[in-house]
């Protein structure tokens, strides 16, 4: 399963950059040599190939100072010395697309975007020699080296793509950068990409952060650590375990669909049935952190949780109420019986949304709460009812008559139930072809409304009330005028 959402990083001024940078390689080392670790009763995969395109901002601006340097220096230095760190690691390629770096400002071109370095398994020499030729002086084009882009990566449906822009500004070239993004994460050309703003302002943001996940880095130190937290993201193993609980909070639910939405996509990512072990503990599922997902639980009704909070490169543990109990729909004992199969009954809320539509003599387990019940009969029966954890709560209906009209005439008609204070609600029409039915009702007082085809006037309307008893035949003749 894959599951992703992403917070801001948190910073930790009591540990040097050059300690930090150490710490997190090493913690990379170990958890990618977990990563291939393989169940002992697994069968064995394949492992993923991870691509990741830095897209980097080469644009005159570039050149500003940052805190004494040259942004571009920085960036280019950082970035090369991050592609050294993962040289080594398997499973793991990296590339190089740069835009603004082969025309002037001046020229306003905005075009200039170009794959400098294909991917490929431990390329950051390659990286890091291109970077050095490499001069900052150009156009802003984020949209169209977004376009471009997906024709960097490989055709490979079995592998992570991720991009990681860093820039100092915004589109210059009346392009939506959003846009396209968007469109390439539902074409699966990438996964929810990384923006990082190097010497940015706070107000800068408001224009990336539709694009992906966006870091502010205003700071050479808070850059740093932004992009060391990004390749950490990428790599490292997130896991999450779904308990899902009673009434009381205990995990006793099980064996229930859970459907992962991708939130940017709105498309299905993952299905899984739920599963406890014997000792009533959920199990982990490794997840892939590049993503923000929404989870449906397909109990009925469901349960749903958008924008789910999943830490990267932790073992998450998510709760949530799912108490359930069965509903029994059980009909009476008849034979033969008079509908002519299984009455079906429509379950809704209280708040009328449906939730299933089952038929007579089926159980169907239930979220625990109140419902309303609409039975199919003849006529349509309405009932309320409560289902509770755990416990079993049976429905059923009184056992129809019949209605059976001797006469064969054409004509019009119709059935009303006839309430107590006389009101008639319409139950159903008789054929035109002939009155001729025998037809199954509940319990209660009916009116029969029929005028023959061959009658000169609706004074000529027959109206006739009758009684229908459980079990029990009703004749009603018609007679034409």
């Amino acid at each position: 399963m894959h599951l992703a959402f992403c917070t801001a990083p948190r910073l930790r001024p009591t540990l040097s950059s050059r300690g930090f940078f150490w710490l997190f390689i090493s913690a990379l080392a170990l958890l990618l040599s977990a990563s291939a670790a393989r169940a002992q009763n697994a069968p064995p995969e394949r492992p993923k190939v991870t691509r990741l395109l830095f897209l980097l901002d080469a644009s005159g601006s570039m050149m500003a100072p940052w805190e004494g340097q040259p942004r571009w220096e920085v960036a280019k230095r950082l970035l090369a010395k991050m592609a050294d760190s993962l040289n080594a690691y398997p499973n793991l390629e990296l590339g190089l697309r740069v835009y603004g770096h082969q025309s002037p400002n001046s020229e306003q071109n905005c075009e200039d975007s170009r794959l400098e370095v294909p991917f490929a398994p431990k390329n950051a020499a390659a990286i890091k020699a291109k970077l050095k030729t490499l001069k900052a002086q150009g156009n802003t084009p984020i949209t169209y080296s977004l376009g471009q882009s997906a024709n960097d990566f490989p055709i490979d449906k079995t592998s992570r793509n991720v991009l990681l822009l860093i820039t100092d500004g915004v589109e210059s070239c009346q392009g939506d950068p959003c846009a396209t993004s968007l469109a390439l994460q539902r074409k699966h050309i990438f996964l929810k990409p990384f923006v990082i703003g190097i010497g940015a302002q706070k107000d800068f943001g408001k224009a990336l952060d539709c694009l992906g996940r966006y870091y502010n880095a205003a700071e050479v130190k808070t850059f740093k650590t932004v992009l060391n937290d990004v390749i950490a993201q990428t790599l490292a193993k997130t896991t999450v375990a779904v308990n899902l609980t009673d009434e009381a909070g205990r995990a006793v639910e099980s064996n229930v669909n859970m459907t992962f939405i991708n939130n940017v996509t709105g498309q299905p990512e993952y299905n899984y049935v739920h599963y406890r072990d014997a000792a009533g503990k959920a199990d982990e599922l490794a997840i892939d952190a590049l993503q923000s997902y929404d989870l449906v639980i397909n109990t009925l009704p469901p349960v749903r949780q958008a924008n789910l909070v999943i830490k990267p490169g932790k073992a998450n543990v998510l709760n949530y109420k799912t108490p359930q109990g069965t509903l029994a729909l059980q009909g009476p004992n008849l034979s033969p019986n008079p509908y002519g199969g299984p009455v079906q009954a429509v379950v809704r809320t209280p708040a009328g949304a449906t939730v299933v539509a089952l038929p007579f003599g089926a159980k169907q387990k239930l979220l625990a709460g109140n419902y309303e019940v609409e039975l199919l009969t003849l006529p349509r029966t309405v009932q309320r009812i409560s289902v509770r954890q755990g416990m079993t709560s049976t429905l059923t209906y009184p056992a129809p008559g019949t209605l059976n009209i001797t006469s064969d005439l054409k004509g019009h008609g119709s059935i009303y139930q006839v309430d107590s204070d006389d009101s008639q609600t319409w139950v159903a029409n008789l054929p035109e072809t002939s009155s001729k039915v025998n037809l199954a009702l509940q319990p209660g007082t009916y009116r029969l409304v029929f005028r023959t085809a061959t009658s000169t006037g609706s004074k000529f309307t027959d109206v006739r009330n009758f009684t229908i008893r459980s079990a029990q035949t009703t004749s009603v003749a018609i007679f034409g005028r």
